[in-house]
C-alpha cells in the first residue's frame, strides 16, 4: 500500500462523513415509490428505458438525472425548473433535521447495507477515496453542467471500504437501526426490495463517524460523477468549507456486505461484425461458440480463466470468441510502464490492442463505443442497431482494490459492481445544506 493510503487507514486521514436534510419523495404526492426511482444514470438503456421510466410515472427521477433536450444547456435548465416545481409542489420535501440515512438492498441470497451521507471530497493523492477507472472528459463536462445548474446531487455514489468482518463501529449502528420500523420500503421492477432508516440521534452519528475515520475507501461506482464533485468544489472554493466540499455517497463494508462485480460491455456501433472478426482473425483466435447467450458467456467464462478472451455478436444469431492473443502484439501495443495485473486486464487488451490498433476504433467517440452494462441489453442492441456487441467476463474485487492502491488506474468501464443504490430515494439539495 502507498503511504497515502498507510496514513488513511491509521485514522489521521480518513473518510469525514457528515449528516444533510435529505430531499425525498412525499409518498402521497406519487403513485408509489418504486414508480418514480430509477438506475443510476449510466445504467439507463436509451432510449428504450428512459421512455419506459418517464412513462413509468411522471415524477420519475429520470426526468431529473436524464432530462430530453437537444441542447445541454436547456436540458440542465429544464432539469433544474422541474426540481425547484417538484419542491414548491410538495412533490419532494426536505427532512426536518440532518441525517445519515441507513439503506438496505435485499434480492433473494443478495443483501447489502450501508450507510448514505455527505462525504468530505479528497483527491486521489490524498489516499482516502480511491478511484480505479479512467473517466471521460465529455461525460464529466454533462454530468458537471447539470448538477451545477440544479445546485444538487441527485444520485448517490457506491463506495466502499473495508471494516474487519464484526458488527463494529459504522457496521454496528446500521445492524441496530434495520431492527426497527424503517423510514421507508419500496420493491422495483427488478426484484429488489429497498429500505430506508434515517438516523437522527447524536450518539449515533458520531459512532457512525468515528468508525468511518480510520478508514479510506474505493470508488466502486460514480467515477464521473467523482470527478464532476471535484470540478465544482474547485469551481466554488472559498476560505470555509461550502456544500461543495462535501458529495453524496453510498459506503457499504464489504468485509461485512460483499458486492457483486460484473463487467461492463462495449457496443462498436460503426463496425459491423464480419469487419471486427477479419481484423482480429490474424492476432487472436477466432471460433464460433454455441447459444443462447447464458451458454455462450460460459464459454467466455472458460476462456477467461486461461487469458484474455471476449465474446462477439452481430445482427444474426450467433456469438464468436475471441482468445489467445498474439504476444507479440501485446507487447508491440500495451503500455510496459504499468504492473503486470493491469496489463493483463481484459479491458487493457481490449483498448490499447483491439480498439486502438486492430480495429482503429477511438474509445472517446460515443457513436463508435456505447458502453452498456447489462449483457441482454447490448445484445439486444447490436441486434436491432447493427454494429458489434464486445462482451466481457469481470476482473475480481481484489485485483481492482489492490491496482487502487498502487495508485493504478484501471482502462474506463472496466467493472460494474453491484447492486448500486437505486436514484430517487435520497437527494441532496446544496443551497439547503
Amino acid at each position: 500500500m502507498n503511504t497515502a493510503g498507510r496514513t488513511a487507514q491509521s485514522g489521521t486521514n480518513g473518510l469525514d462523513l457528515i449528516p444533510f436534510r435529505g430531499v425525498r419523495y412525499v409518498p402521497e404526492q406519487v403513485g408509489s415509490l418504486a414508480a418514480v426511482t430509477s438506475p443510476p444514470y449510466d445504467v439507463v438503456v436509451r432510449p428504450d428505458g428512459l421512455l419506459h421510466l418517464e412513462n413509468a410515472d411522471p415524477h420519475n427521477i429520470v426526468r431529473l438525472i436524464l432530462p430530453q433536450a437537444v441542447e445541454p444547456r436547456t436540458r440542465n435548465e429544464l432539469a433544474a425548473a422541474t426540481l425547484h416545481r417538484w419542491l414548491a409542489e410538495g412533490v419532494l420535501a426536505p427532512d426536518a433535521e440532518p441525517a445519515f440515512y441507513v439503506y438496505e438492498q435485499r434480492n433473494g441470497d443478495m443483501l447489502q447495507r450501508g450507510i448514505i451521507g455527505a462525504l468530505h471530497l479528497s483527491e486521489a493523492s490524498e489516499g482516502v477515496v480511491l478511484p480505479h477507472e479512467d473517466v471521460m472528459p465529455h461525460v464529466v463536462e454533462d454530468r458537471a453542467g447539470l448538477m451545477r445548474t440544479t445546485a444538487a446531487n441527485l444520485e448517490p455514489l457506491l463506495l466502499t471500504y473495508r471494516g474487519n468482518g464484526n458488527a463494529t463501529g459504522a457496521t454496528a449502528v446500521i445492524e441496530r437501526t434495520v431492527q426497527h420500523a424503517p423510514l421507508l420500503a419500496t420493491t422495483t421492477e427488478d426484484g429488489y426490495s429497498h429500505r430506508l432508516w434515517a438516523l437522527t440521534d447524536p450518539a449515533d452519528q458520531r459512532q457512525v463517524q468515528d468508525g468511518l475515520a480510520t478508514h479510506q475507501a474505493l470508488i466502486a461506482d460514480g467515477h464521473h460523477r467523482w470527478a464532476t464533485y471535484l470540478r465544482l468544489r474547485t469551481e466554488h472554493s472559498s476560505p470555509g468549507r461550502t456544500p461543495w466540499d462535501y458529495g453524496l455517497v453510498l459506503l457499504v463494508d464489504t468485509a461485512r456486505y460483499p458486492l457483486r462485480v460484473r463487467a461492463i460491455h462495449r457496443l462498436l456501433g460503426r463496425l459491423p461484425l464480419d469487419r471486427a472478426l477479419a481484423a482480429a482473425g490474424p492476432h487472436f483466435r477466432v471460433r464460433e461458440v454455441a447459444g443462447p447467450l447464458p451458454h455462450a458467456m460460459e464459454a467466455l467464462a472458460k476462456a477467461a480463466s486461461h487469458g484474455n478472451a471476449f465474446l462477439l455478436t452481430g445482427t444474426e444469431d450467433t456469438y464468436h470468441l475471441l482468445d489467445r492473443p498474439d504476444p507479440a502484439l501485446l507487447d508491440r501495443t500495451i503500455p510496459a510502464d504499468r504492473p503486470e495485473a493491469w496489463r493483463t486486464l481484459d479491458a487493457t487488451v481490449l483498448h490499447s490492442t483491439l480498439l486502438g490498433d486492430v480495429w482503429g476504433i477511438p474509445e472517446d467517440s460515443p457513436a463508435d463505443v456505447t458502453y452498456i452494462h447489462d449483457t441482454q441489453a447490448t445484445v439486444d442492441k447490436a441486434r436491432h442497431d447493427g454494429g458489434t456487441a464486445v462482451l466481457m467476463h469481470p476482473v475480481r474485487e481484489e485485483v481492482v482494490r489492490e491496482l487502487a492502491r498502487q495508485g493504478v488506474t484501471m482502462p474506463r468501464k472496466s467493472t460494474s459492481f453491484g447492486p448500486k443504490p437505486a436514484t430517487g430515494l435520497v437527494l441532496r439539495t446544496l443551497t439547503d445544506d
